[in-house]
């Protein structure tokens, strides 16, 4: 191709959304796009290390990347403290003097572009595109200004960067939440606060387990079960004195519950109010993944299988999971039914109105 897209950004992390920009911009652009990690943004600091970020970005285009993408890291080894657009731009004009360049902008580079160096310079060594986005008002002086064009693409979705350390979403290569629970990052960092070592290890185990039924079965939203995953037994290391009042203010219903079952509700809590988890689904899916109840969305009979089958609790879970894999409903209903043999074998007590009520649906009171 003969066009290059420059598409900076500190990437932290990087997720789907940029690579469906970026997509969209080669294809629409009919150019090679080169991804540019900035080592010290202007406008922001990064959360991550520029090594962490730039391994994210890599394993993120080896996952879903494209012949046309690739990376430069002229930034990272520029002198200075400060990098700036216009040396990026310069540097690409030197290297490819045959070539048309883009510099690939979001809407609120757009409205602070007359504050970057050397901007005049910048368009007129580079055609400068927006990606738009719906919630943030465009400053037209700047787009008349400095001849900007909009790219004719508004499907990166609903998804930042922030989403994605926040565990509000999930919409990011698999690969970039393997490297993010390695190494600690974002999130995990908060887990590590609620969690023990090996209570994240069933954490993880699950969310992966659970996202992987939500995945096969093409469940709406599987990243709904990643998450819900990740957090559903944050409420373990509550005291249960603490719990219970907790529960008075929060919960009173099931205020009087087990002591077994708790933590299921402080989950629910410590997601809205620690993660600002507010979606529904999530919430559903922690709230009732210990005992169950009557008519469980798809996510919540999800979740509470792949917590009960976590291959990681010492017995052998293969054809459960793989009924899972299959069918997610059907699955569940054996999850159940070995669930109440499991307890009736051993003697356990794990009766409440929400489990005798999700047992007596889903498995006939004669059970």
């Amino acid at each position: 191709m003969e066009k290059i897209v420059i598409f900076g950004g500190s990437f932290d992390p990087v997720h789907n959304g940029h690579l469906r920009i970026a997509r969209a911009a080669s294809l629409l652009l009919n150019a090679d796009v080169v991804f540019i990690p900035a080592k010290d943004p202007r406008w922001k600091t990064p959360e991550a290390t520029i090594e962490d970020r730039l391994a994210m970005l890599k394993l993120a285009l080896e996952e879903d990347g494209s012949g046309a993408f690739s990376i430069d890291q002229c930034e990272l080894k520029r002198a200075g403290e400060v990098t700036y657009s216009i040396d990026t731009v310069r540097y690409f004009h030197k290297q490819y003097p045959g070539r048309k360049l883009t510099l690939l902008i979001g809407a609120d580079e757009v409205n602070r572009f007359d504050q970057w160096q050397d901007a005049e310079e910048i368009v007129s060594l580079a055609e400068v595109v927006y990606v738009p986005r719906p919630e943030v008002p465009l400053k037209q002086d700047n787009i008349v200004k400095y001849r900007m064009s909009r790219l004719a693409y508004g499907g990166s979705g609903p998804v930042s960067s922030s989403d994605i350390r926040d565990l509000k979403s999930v919409d990011a290569p698999l690969k970039v939440f393997d490297y993010i629970e390695k190494k600690n990052l974002y999130y995990m960092k908060v887990l590590q606060q609620y969690e023990g070592p090996s209570r994240i290890l069933h954490s993880l185990s699950v969310a992966h387990l659970a996202y992987a039924i939500a995945k096969t079965n093409m469940v709406l939203n599987p990243g709904f079960a990643y998450v819900a995953g990740m957090l559903h037994d944050i409420g373990k290391g509550v005291k249960e004195d603490q719990a219970r009042e907790i529960l008075k203010a929060e919960y009173p219903e099931y205020a009087d519950y087990p002591s077994w079952c708790l933590h299921q509700f402080l989950g629910a809590s410590l997601a809205k109010s620690v993660f600002g988890i507010a979606d529904p689904a999530v919430l559903d899916a922690i709230e009732f993944h210990c005992t169950g109840k009557t008519h469980m969305p798809p996510i919540t009979k999800i979740v509470y299988s792949a917590d009960k089958i976590d291959p990681r609790r010492g017995f052998d879970s293969s054809k459960l999971i793989n009924a899972c894999l299959k069918n997610y409903y059907v699955g569940f209903l054996e999850v159940l039914r070995e669930n109440e043999k499991y307890l009736t074998k051993t003697g356990e007590e794990e009766t409440t109105p929400l489990s005798e009520s999700c047992r007596n649906l889903y498995l006939g009171k004669d059970q």
